[in-house]
Protein backbone atom coordinates (compact mmCIF):
# COMPACT_ATOMS: atom_id res chain seq x y z
CA UNK A 1 0.00 0.00 0.00
CA UNK A 2 1.44 3.37 -0.92
CA UNK A 3 0.28 6.73 0.33
CA UNK A 4 -2.62 8.06 -1.67
CA UNK A 5 -5.85 9.91 -1.05
CA UNK A 6 -8.17 7.65 0.92
CA UNK A 7 -11.24 8.43 -1.17
CA UNK A 8 -9.90 7.24 -4.52
CA UNK A 9 -6.84 6.34 -6.46
CA UNK A 10 -4.77 8.30 -8.92
CA UNK A 11 -5.30 6.81 -12.40
CA UNK A 12 -2.41 5.71 -14.61
CA UNK A 13 -4.09 7.59 -17.47
CA UNK A 14 -7.16 9.75 -17.68
CA UNK A 15 -10.42 7.82 -17.50
CA UNK A 16 -12.88 8.56 -20.29
CA UNK A 17 -15.84 10.70 -19.29
CA UNK A 18 -19.13 10.53 -21.09
CA UNK A 19 -21.59 13.41 -21.36
CA UNK A 20 -23.48 12.37 -18.22
CA UNK A 21 -20.27 12.13 -16.15
CA UNK A 22 -19.44 15.68 -17.24
CA UNK A 23 -22.94 16.92 -16.38
CA UNK A 24 -22.69 15.31 -12.92
CA UNK A 25 -19.30 16.90 -12.21
CA UNK A 26 -20.48 20.30 -13.42
CA UNK A 27 -23.72 20.10 -11.40
CA UNK A 28 -21.97 19.19 -8.15
CA UNK A 29 -19.32 21.93 -8.21
CA UNK A 30 -21.75 24.69 -7.40
CA UNK A 31 -23.37 23.32 -4.30
CA UNK A 32 -25.22 20.39 -2.85
CA UNK A 33 -28.85 20.50 -1.72
CA UNK A 34 -29.38 20.52 2.04
CA UNK A 35 -32.49 18.35 1.96
CA UNK A 36 -33.54 14.98 3.32
CA UNK A 37 -32.89 13.42 -0.11
CA UNK A 38 -29.98 15.35 -1.64
CA UNK A 39 -28.78 12.61 -4.00
CA UNK A 40 -32.29 12.01 -5.28
CA UNK A 41 -32.76 15.76 -5.77
CA UNK A 42 -29.51 16.07 -7.76
CA UNK A 43 -30.36 12.97 -9.79
CA UNK A 44 -33.81 14.32 -10.66
CA UNK A 45 -32.23 17.57 -11.84
CA UNK A 46 -30.00 15.53 -14.15
CA UNK A 47 -32.87 13.34 -15.37
CA UNK A 48 -31.45 10.10 -13.90
CA UNK A 49 -32.15 7.86 -10.94
CA UNK A 50 -30.52 8.19 -7.54
CA UNK A 51 -28.89 4.74 -7.82
CA UNK A 52 -27.25 5.68 -11.13
CA UNK A 53 -25.92 8.94 -9.68
CA UNK A 54 -24.42 7.12 -6.69
CA UNK A 55 -22.89 4.42 -8.92
CA UNK A 56 -21.33 7.01 -11.22
CA UNK A 57 -19.93 9.02 -8.30
CA UNK A 58 -18.37 5.84 -6.90
CA UNK A 59 -16.87 4.98 -10.31
CA UNK A 60 -15.44 8.51 -10.62
CA UNK A 61 -13.82 8.07 -7.20
CA UNK A 62 -12.61 4.53 -7.92
CA UNK A 63 -10.96 5.58 -11.19
CA UNK A 64 -9.37 8.68 -9.67
CA UNK A 65 -11.30 11.17 -11.79
CA UNK A 66 -12.47 12.53 -8.44
CA UNK A 67 -10.13 12.14 -5.49
CA UNK A 68 -12.64 13.40 -2.97
CA UNK A 69 -16.36 14.03 -2.78
CA UNK A 70 -17.58 15.63 0.41
CA UNK A 71 -18.08 18.86 2.30
CA UNK A 72 -15.37 21.39 3.00
CA UNK A 73 -15.52 22.66 6.57
CA UNK A 74 -13.97 25.70 8.20
CA UNK A 75 -12.90 23.58 11.13
CA UNK A 76 -11.65 26.53 13.17
CA UNK A 77 -15.20 27.93 13.24
CA UNK A 78 -16.27 24.61 14.73
CA UNK A 79 -13.55 24.78 17.40
CA UNK A 80 -11.08 22.43 15.72
CA UNK A 81 -7.86 22.72 13.79
CA UNK A 82 -6.20 21.55 10.53
CA UNK A 83 -2.44 21.16 10.10
CA UNK A 84 -0.38 20.08 7.12
CA UNK A 85 2.27 17.62 8.30
CA UNK A 86 5.16 15.71 6.79
CA UNK A 87 7.50 12.83 7.52
CA UNK A 88 10.88 11.81 6.13
CA UNK A 89 10.23 8.09 5.74
CA UNK A 90 13.02 5.64 4.89
CA UNK A 91 12.08 4.01 1.58
CA UNK A 92 12.24 0.49 3.03
CA UNK A 93 9.63 1.48 5.66
CA UNK A 94 7.30 3.51 3.43
CA UNK A 95 4.46 0.98 3.20
CA UNK A 96 4.68 0.18 6.93
CA UNK A 97 4.61 3.87 7.93
CA UNK A 98 1.76 4.54 5.48
CA UNK A 99 -0.36 1.92 7.21
CA UNK A 100 0.52 3.31 10.66
CA UNK A 101 -0.27 6.91 9.70
CA UNK A 102 -3.48 6.06 7.84
CA UNK A 103 -4.74 4.15 10.90
CA UNK A 104 -5.20 7.47 12.72
CA UNK A 105 -8.74 8.80 12.20
CA UNK A 106 -7.34 12.34 12.40
CA UNK A 107 -5.44 11.83 9.12
CA UNK A 108 -7.59 13.30 6.37
CA UNK A 109 -5.31 12.89 3.33
CA UNK A 110 -1.93 11.23 2.81
CA UNK A 111 0.28 11.79 -0.23
CA UNK A 112 3.68 10.49 -1.34
CA UNK A 113 6.12 13.12 -2.61
CA UNK A 114 9.55 13.00 -4.24
CA UNK A 115 11.32 15.09 -1.63
CA UNK A 116 13.29 14.44 1.56
CA UNK A 117 9.95 14.90 3.32
CA UNK A 118 8.33 12.19 1.23
CA UNK A 119 5.04 11.69 3.09
CA UNK A 120 2.62 14.60 3.49
CA UNK A 121 -0.72 14.41 5.24
CA UNK A 122 -3.42 16.63 6.69
CA UNK A 123 -4.37 16.32 10.35
CA UNK A 124 -7.80 17.42 11.53
CA UNK A 125 -8.79 17.53 15.19
CA UNK A 126 -11.86 18.64 17.11
CA UNK A 127 -9.81 20.99 19.31
CA UNK A 128 -6.63 23.01 18.66
CA UNK A 129 -4.89 21.07 21.45
CA UNK A 130 -5.71 17.78 19.73
CA UNK A 131 -3.08 18.41 17.04
CA UNK A 132 -0.18 18.17 19.48
CA UNK A 133 -1.60 14.94 20.91
CA UNK A 134 -2.01 13.22 17.55
CA UNK A 135 1.46 14.35 16.43
CA UNK A 136 2.94 12.75 19.57
CA UNK A 137 1.00 9.54 18.91
CA UNK A 138 2.13 9.37 15.26
CA UNK A 139 5.74 9.97 16.33
CA UNK A 140 5.42 7.21 18.92
CA UNK A 141 3.86 4.76 16.45
CA UNK A 142 6.35 5.43 13.64
CA UNK A 143 9.50 6.38 15.54
CA UNK A 144 9.84 9.34 13.17
CA UNK A 145 9.57 13.08 13.84
CA UNK A 146 6.48 14.78 12.45
CA UNK A 147 7.05 18.19 10.85
CA UNK A 148 3.91 20.30 11.32
CA UNK A 149 3.10 23.28 9.12
CA UNK A 150 0.21 25.22 10.66
CA UNK A 151 -1.83 27.51 8.49
CA UNK A 152 -0.85 31.16 8.76
CA UNK A 153 -3.48 32.60 6.50
CA UNK A 154 -6.40 31.08 4.64
CA UNK A 155 -7.36 31.88 1.08
CA UNK A 156 -10.68 31.03 -0.51
CA UNK A 157 -10.72 30.44 -4.23
CA UNK A 158 -14.06 29.62 -5.81
CA UNK A 159 -12.70 27.72 -8.76
CA UNK A 160 -15.11 25.75 -10.88
CA UNK A 161 -13.91 23.59 -13.72
CA UNK A 162 -16.09 22.62 -16.65
CA UNK A 163 -15.72 18.89 -17.19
Amino acid sequence: MSAAPREGTRPEKAAPLDTLDRRIINALQGGFPLTETPYRDVAEGLGIGEAELLARLQRLLDTGVLTRFGPMFQIERLGGRFVLAALAVPEDRFDEVTALVNAFPEVAHNYRRTHRLNMWFVLATETPEGIDDVIRRIESATGLPVFAFPKRREFFVDMRLQA
